[in-house]
Formats: C-alpha cells, structure tokens, sequence
C-alpha cells in the first residue's frame, strides 16, 4: 500500500508525462487515498485530462479537483464565439442528437440542457466541447429520458458486469426501482467504479444510477 507521499507522486509524475499537460505546474496532494488538485491551466481540457490522469492511478480512492482556468486577455472569447463553437463540434458528432440540446453561455459558463434517451449521448455531448478553448465552467445539465418502455432487467446488467474482464471477482450488488439502478458492494480501484457504473448505463431504459461502491485497495 502506498503511503499519502508516495501516491501523491506518482499522481503528479503521470500527470507531468501527459504531453498536453507539458508547461502546466500542478500541485497534488493526497490524503488516505483521496487526491487533491490545485494549481492553474490555460485551458478546460487541461483540467479534465489531469483529473482523468488521477483517477488511473493505483491507490487513488477519490479525486478532488480544484485547479483553476487562468487566460491572458487576448486569449478569452466572447460568448458568442464559445456558443458557435459549441454548436459546431455537437454537430459535428454523429453520437450527439444536436437537435435536442439546448446551450446557455455567460461568461465563459457553459450549460447544456435538455433530454436524451441514453447517457453515452450525454456524456458524448460533454467530451465533443471539452477541447474548445474559452470555456471556464461547464455544466452538464442533460436529463435521460428513456425511449424504451422496457422494465430494467437486473440479472442482465449483473450477467453484463460478470462479463467485463475489469469486474472479475468484483462484490458488486444490483438494485433497480423502476428506471433507477444502485450499485453497492466493493472494488479495487476508481477505474472499476467508474467501469461498472458505464456498464449499467448501457441498459435498456436506465434513467438514473446511483454509484455507492466503495473502493478497498489490495494490499
């Protein structure tokens, strides 16, 4: 088991050898295996790329991330330029039904509404804008609204978690109320939390999940 000074290192040396991350002084601190981020980047997919870092980390239990949007003046867009931008690269996706989200943009906060029947679209919608420079904070504020009127089988999404390579031997716990899955039990890293939650997400008629799994680092 790594101790907080030595996760807080490797966090900080796997970020530093992200090549888009080459320039950027991030300060990391970790904590029983919560990691915090602080410091300052020149662009939001900067931000998203060393959270994402810090959750593939061995020992990472938990990512808090604090690092703040910094531009130079001649670098900052207008509103208008941000929205335009944003409705290019959702177009631009064949995975985002452009057509049933809606963008607010003030000051630099970025808010996208709306309905769509599955959450990879969603989270499609998020990762199409990540790159466009100027945004400072984004909201994702779709909601999933199933077209399937299919009742959620809960032995197909554990039959679905028993298949992935990542959950084997995994104590994983389904539980479904209507169109609400919870997943409760224990897994051995942020990755497999995140893995077993993007599993669920992919059945039919999933509006909502509730991710209670804990994570209990092997020694």
């Amino acid at each position: 088991m790594k101790n907080n000074q030595e996760l807080a290192k490797d966090v900080a040396a796997a970020i530093k050898w992200e090549p888009i991350m080459s320039g950027t002084d991030i300060h990391v601190t970790a904590i029983d295996g919560v990691v915090t981020l602080t410091g300052f980047v020149d662009g939001n997919l900067k931000k998203y790329k060393a959270e994402d870092v810090a959750k593939s980390i061995v020992g990472v239990k938990a990512v808090v991330e604090h690092i703040q949007l910094k531009f130079a003046n001649d670098d900052e867009k207008s509103d208008d330029a941000i929205a335009l931008e944003i409705i290019k690269a959702l177009k631009a996706d064949v995975q985002v039904p452009h057509d049933r989200i809606k963008i607010r943009v003030e000051n630099g906060w970025v808010t996208l509404e709306g309905e769509l029947p599955w959450n990879f679209e969603k989270q499609a919608a998020a990762a199409a804008i990540r790159p466009i420079e100027g945004i400072k904070v984004f909201t994702n504020s779709i909601r999933i609204q199933p077209d399937s009127p299919d009742e959620i089988e809960q032995e197909a999404i554990l039959r679905a978690l028993r298949r992935s390579s990542a959950m084997d031997d995994q104590d994983i716990h389904v539980y479904v109320t209507e169109n609400n899955v919870t997943l409760n039990g224990v897994v051995n890293s942020y990755f497999q939390k995140d893995e077993a939650e993007r599993i669920t997400w992919n059945a039919p008629g999933v509006r909502t999940v509730k991710n209670e799994l804990s994570i209990d680092l092997k020694n």
